[in-house]
C-alpha cells in the first residue's frame, strides 16, 4: 500500500492532519511541542484514495542520547517506511531556519517531497508564509489547515502523481459474533444440539484475522523495551526517563503461523498522580488500546511487585473481558527467585481471586531473555479465551454440579438449573436457566464459574453468566 510520512519540526499540525486522514482522533493532539515522540502509522483515506500514513516526531538538530535525539532516530526509521514525503511547515510562522536545515536533508533522502504550509485558514496572516516556502525549493507549496478541514484536495491532486495506478484497499478487522436477543434467547432453553458457533459469519475466520496485543503497566516498567525485544527493532523509544511513550503505537509481527498486532501503550499512573493534560490523553489512549485488544499483557517491574495501580490496572483488563498475561520484567534482577515466586502466586490469588490462575512469565526485555515466552503464553491463552463448549456436554456437567451442591432453597422451595448453554467466546459467556435467577447467591455464581474452569480447561480468564428465567412448564 502507498505510503505518506508526514515529517516537519515540533508543533506545526503533524498529528492533527494524520487525525484527519486517519478519519479518527488516533494521535495525541496538545499545543505543547514535541508531544508526539514515536512514529505510528494507520490507514487513510482521501476522496477515493486509500493509503498508509505515518505520523512522525517533530524533528530537531540533536545526535546525543536526549529525548529529542531519539525522537529524531525515529523519525529517520519511519522514512524508510515510506513511499513519499510531506514535509509541513507553519503558515503563520513562515521559513525558520530549522525548516531551511531538513529541507536540505530531506532532499537527500532521495524520496518525493511534498510542501505543505499548515495552518492558512487565515489568508491575509500567511501570505508571507506562502511567499517564502517557495525557497525552500520542493515546488508550489500546499496551503491547507488540518484543524479546519481546508486544503485537502490540494493535497490529494498533489499526490495523484505519485499514486500507484493499483492499490489493494484493506478492510480493518471486525468481530463477527453472533448476537442473540432477549427473545432469541428464552428459545434456546433445552436446545441440546444449539452451536452458537454456526452463527459466525464465514469471514470470521481465525486464520484470517490478526491478534490483538496490548501491552500495559505503570511508567517505567519497560513495556517499551519488551515491545522491540520482541520484535527485534528499535520501533517505539526506550530510555530512563518515565512516560517516555505517549501514543499507542501499534506493530503487525507473524509469530509461529499467526499475524498479531502488538500495541504499546503509555505508562498509567493512578489519576491523582497525573499533572497535565498530555499525561491524561496518554492515558485515555491506553485505555482504549485495551478496550480493543483481545489479550493484554500487563508488564510489571520484578523488583516491586504486584502493586495497587498493576492490581487496578488488572482488574479493568478483566471486567473489559480481556484476556490477561502478566509479564514480569527485570527478573535477572531478582536474588531468591524461587522465594519470590511463591509470595507473587501468594499476591495473585490474594489480588486477582476473581479470575485464579491468570498466567504469568518471568523475563527480561532489556537482555532479550525468555521473551519469546510471552508470545507463546499469549497464543496459549488467546485459545483458551476463544473455547467453545457444546451444548450437550455442559447439560450433563451442569446435572452433576446441582448434584454434588444444590442450590440454597427459596422460599422452601427448590430453585433448580434446568439448562445451559454458551451463547459467545472472547469472553466465554454462558447463559443458564433457573427456576429463580435473582435469589441465586453470588457465592453459588462463583462456584459455578470456577467449575467451569476447572472442568473445561479454561483457567485464567474472565468467564461471564448470563442468568435467565426458566420457562413455566404449567403457562
Amino acid at each position: 500500500m502507498f505510503t505518506l510520512a508526514i515529517v516537519g519540526r515540533p508543533n506545526v499540525g503533524k498529528s492533527t492532519l494524520f487525525n484527519r486522514l486517519a478519519g479518527k482522533k488516533l494521535a495525541i493532539v496538545d499545543d505543547t511541542p514535541g508531544v508526539t515522540r514515536d512514529w505510528r502509522d494507520a490507514e487513510a483515506h482521501l476522496f477515493d484514495r486509500s493509503f498508509r500514513v505515518i505520523d512522525t516526531a517533530g524533528l530537531e538538530e540533536s545526535f546525543d542520547d536526549s529525548i529529542p535525539a531519539r525522537m529524531r532516530q525515529q523519525t529517520e526509521a519511519a522514512l524508510k517506511q515510506a513511499d513519499a514525503i510531506l514535509f509541513l511547515i507553519d503558515g503563520r510562522e513562515g521559513v525558520m531556519p530549522i525548516d531551511k536545515h531538513f529541507a536540505q536533508w530531506l532532499r537527500r533522502q532521495k524520496k518525493p517531497v511534498l510542501l505543505g504550509v499548515n495552518k492558512c485558514e487565515n489568508e491575509r496572516a500567511v501570505i508571507s508564509g506562502l511567499g517564502e516556502a517557495y525557497s525552500l525549493g520542493f515546488g508550489d507549496p500546499i496551503p491547507m489547515s488540518a484543524e479546519h478541514n481546508e486544503g485537502l484536495d490540494s493535497l490529494y491532486y498533489a499526490l495523484q502523481a505519485h499514486f500507484p495506478e493499483e492499490e489493494d484497499i484493506i478492510e480493518e478487522d471486525k468481530e463477527h459474533e453472533l448476537t442473540l436477543t432477549d427473545a432469541a434467547l428464552d428459545e434456546l432453553e433445552g436446545l441440546e444440539d444449539f452451536d452458537f458457533a454456526a452463527g459466525l459469519l464465514p469471514e470470521d475466520s481465525e486464520e484470517i484475522k490478526a491478534i490483538k496485543i496490548a501491552i500495559v503497566g505503570r511508567p517505567n516498567v519497560g513495556k517499551s523495551t519488551l515491545l522491540n525485544a520482541l520484535v527485534g527493532e528499535q520501533r517505539s523509544m526506550t530510555g530512563p526517563e518515565a512516560g517516555i511513550t505517549r501514543d499507542a503505537i501499534a506493530v503487525k509481527w507473524e509469530h509461529k503461523g499467526k499475524t498479531l498486532r502488538l500495541v504499546d501503550t503509555a505508562g498509567m499512573r493512578k489519576k491523582s498522580s497525573i499533572v497535565n493534560n498530555i499525561e491524561k490523553m496518554a492515558v485515555d489512549d491506553s485505555l482504549r488500546a485495551i478496550r480493543l485488544a483481545q489479550v493484554v499483557v500487563l508488564v510489571l517491574d520484578a523488583a516491586l511487585g504486584l502493586e495497587k495501580q498493576d492490581q487496578a490496572i488488572a482488574d479493568l483488563v478483566l471486567r473489559e473481558g480481556r484476556a490477561l498475561v502478566i509479564a514480569l520484567n527485570k527478573w535477572d534482577l531478582i536474588e531468591d527467585k524461587e522465594e519470590y515466586l511463591k509470595e507473587f502466586r501468594a499476591d495473585i490469588l490474594h489480588q486477582l481471586g476473581q479470575v485464579p490462575d491468570v498466567p504469568f512469565v518471568t523475563l527480561s526485555a532489556i537482555r532479550g531473555a525468555n521473551t519469546g515466552r510471552v508470545l507463546d503464553v499469549v497464543m496459549e491463552t488467546y485459545d483458551i479465551w476463544n473455547k467453545r463448549v457444546k451444548t450437550a456436554t455442559m447439560n450433563r456437567w451442569l446435572a452433576g454440579m446441582e448434584s454434588q451442591n444444590p442450590p440454597p432453597l427459596v422460599g422452601g422451595r427448590t430453585n433448580r438449573l434446568r439448562y445451559i448453554t454458551q451463547i459467545k467466546a472472547r469472553p466465554p459467556t454462558f447463559a443458564i436457566w433457573v427456576s429463580y435467577p435473582n435469589d441465586l447467591s453470588d457465592s453459588y455464581k462463583r462456584y459455578l464459574m470456577n467449575g467451569l474452569r476447572r472442568d473445561f480447561g479454561m483457567p485464567g480468564i474472565p468467564i461471564r453468566l448470563l442468568m435467565r428465567t426458566s420457562k413455566n412448564p404449567y403457562v
